[in-house]
């Protein structure tokens, strides 16, 4: 390397060293040189390649798909729920009503909120509220089992095809008459085309579909009388009743304990009324011994105790098996071996009751009469007749989850309990004891068929609803009226529903034939005598045994009124709460008063 100086002027420094630098002779052409070239031009026409391609991915081949994901942040969809049907009784006055209201979804819940709770959210800048309407039960407690109530539909029920059409979120009926007519109440949703900003406010409405309400439907219940029926049963705390027409109308119907279905359907700050058992949702739920919202009229079975001699006394009379000169010596007790069963009058007052017909029999209510009947039957036949009059299987009233209950027969015994049918169990079964069970409901109808002449309808509380017989003719008029009078004389002086002795009612309206209505010979109120008239009502008191010793009995009633041409049938359970006319007939009573001072 050769240095050498050069003098470059004022502007720089007197001298700068330079260098002759020895460089390689290189071609243009050479491998080295071409891929260095051609490096950078090639990653930029890649790297624009792949730009293009994906611009022409996203704006040609998913441009629509984008367009719509844009629009979709910009246009919402929103949906007006459609109001249910409302549900009117028997003289069209509403039983439900819709009041304005919003629901919000929480965590995957449905939750329903009135207007002042929703005001508050809306003024914090909750934006999630759907107008809808809020689900309002006027009279609480005492149409629960009837109505039922709504809630949010469950996943599980989403898989039923009822619900096909159903989205998570949805409210359906839970039970009662919302339930078994969700399909008619229901409705059909709207819904409103909305653009919205950034901030996801209403910018303008772009369309609408109008909601298409529910059906409204009409009930046979009537109104004021389930309301009687409920204040009557108010020293009831569990039991039912029912009142149906003799065709199977039911005009009440009523299960206690009751909840208050406002609980379910309105805002968190409702509050119940002051007389309901319950105060909030968790208290209806948690009661296990109650179980409030089972529906005791259709759901509880329960031995029907000496109400079950009604049919016991038709399988005689209807098999030829005794007439009206059949007799029975009422011995106090019957002994097999070392079991011994006694008549309820023996018992209490160590009395015989001599020489028992069949119209004696029922008037009594006696033991040993039913004893020797339901052995000369025989169990198989006395259950084959007891299924024409609907026992062992549901009668198909209009809600959901009606009990079927149990009808024994010797086989049913060896296959379910495992042991042979024995002669103690045929005395037990004669009376309405042992492995009966029943419903009320079946109580009711089996004296419907006593009342209308011999025909067993399907009960149903659908006003709309065709009258349907399931079995016609089941008693000739002679046994029907044999039948009757031990009814009649049950209700009198001598029988055992001392209550409803000599029933008067202040109805000046009721016309006398001296079958039905009856003048009224004394009366508390000597003024007004003329405008009082006895009743003559056909009943049957049962006391059902169940449980221990010390477990008091089920008290039963059923009955008809007026006796000869019937009006309403009426069937009253008490739970473990004593005999049957102690009880159960006081409530009878203040049921009659309410239907005929009418």
């Amino acid at each position: 390397m050769k240095i050498s100086f050069m003098k470059t002027g004022v502007a720089f420094p007197d001298y700068i060293r330079t260098e002759k630098v020895r460089r390689r002779d290189q071609k243009f052409g050479s491998e080295g040189y071409s891929m260095r070239a051609l490096f950078i031009p090639t990653v930029l026409v890649v790297a624009v390649g792949i730009l293009f391609a994906r611009l022409f991915f996203l704006q040609i081949v998913k441009g629509s798909y984008y367009r719509d994901l844009s629009d979709g942040n910009r246009i919402r969809t929103i949906a007006i729920h459609a109001q249910r049907g409302i549900i009117f009784d028997r003289n069209e006055k509403p039983l439900v009503f819709n009041t304005p209201g919003f629901r919000q979804t929480v965590n995957g819940k449905t939750k329903l909120i009135g207007n002042e709770e929703a005001i508050s959210l809306i003024s914090q800048g909750k934006k999630d509220l759907e107008t809808d309407s809020l689900r309002s039960y006027p009279y609480n407690d005492n149409l629960a089992h009837v109505l039922g109530y709504i809630g949010q539909i469950f996943e599980d029920e989403l898989s039923l095809l009822s619900f096909k059409d159903y989205n998570p979120g949805d409210l359906i009926g839970k039970m009662g008459i919302e339930r078994k007519f969700e399909s008619i109440l229901k409705g059909i949703d709207g819904e409103s085309l909305v653009e919205v900003d950034s901030g996801g406010n209403i910018v303008r409405k772009l369309g609408q579909k109008d909601p298409i309400p529910g059906e409204n439907i009409t009930l046979t219940i009537d109104l004021e009388l389930q309301k009687a029926v409920y204040n009557a049963m108010g020293g009831v705390k569990k039991g039912a009743s029912i009142v149906s027409k003799p065709n199977g109308e039911v005009l009440a119907l009523v299960s206690k304990p009751s909840f208050d279905p406002n609980l379910f359907t309105m805002s968190d700050i409702y509050k119940t009324a002051s007389e309901s058992s319950y105060k909030n949702i968790d208290q209806i739920l948690l009661d296990e011994e109650s179980q409030p919202l089972i529906n005791r009229t259709i759901q509880g079975t329960y031995p029907p105790g000496s109400t079950f001699k009604i049919i016991v006394a038709a399988a005689g009379l209807e098999n030829k098996i005794i007439d009206e000169n059949f007799t029975v010596e009422d011995t106090g007790v019957l002994r097999v071996g070392d079991f011994s069963f006694s008549n309820w009058y023996f018992t209490q007052y160590g009395g015989k009751e001599g020489e028992v017909d069949v119209v004696k029999g029922l008037k009594r209510s006696n033991d040993i009469f039913f004893y020797k009947l339901g052995e000369l039957v025989g169990v198989d036949k006395l259950s084959k007749f007891a299924e024409k009059f609907g026992l062992g299987d549901t009668l198909g009233i209009d809600l959901l989850g009606e009990e079927k209950g149990i009808v024994p027969t010797e086989d049913w015994k060896k296959k379910v309990i495992g042991e042979q049918w024995y002669l103690g169990d045929t005395y037990h079964y004669g009376i309405g004891q042992g492995f009966l069970l029943v419903t009320p409901l079946q109580v009711n109808a089996w004296t419907q068929v006593i009342a209308n002449g011999g025909d067993l309808y399907t009960p149903h509380l659908l006003k709309s609803s065709k009258f349907k017989v399931q079995s016609s003719k089941l008693l000739s008029e002679k046994n029907l009226s044999l039948i009757r009078q031990g009814m009649v004389e049950s209700c009198e002086p001598g029988g055992v529903a001392w209550p409803l002795f000599k029933l008067k009612i202040k109805n000046e309206k009721l016309k006398i034939d001296g079958r039905n209505f009856l003048t009224a010979l004394e009366s508390s109120t000597s003024g007004d005598l003329k405008d009082y008239r006895e009743i003559s009502i056909a009943c049957k008191t049962g006391t059902a045994q169940h449980g221990g010793e010390e477990t008091l009995p089920h008290a039963w009633i059923t009955l008809f009124a007026p006796a000869y041409d019937p009006q309403i049938v009426v069937t009253v359970l008490s739970e473990s709460s004593g005999e049957g006319s102690n009880v159960a007939a006081p409530v009878a009573k203040k049921i009659l008063e309410e239907w005929f001072s009418r």
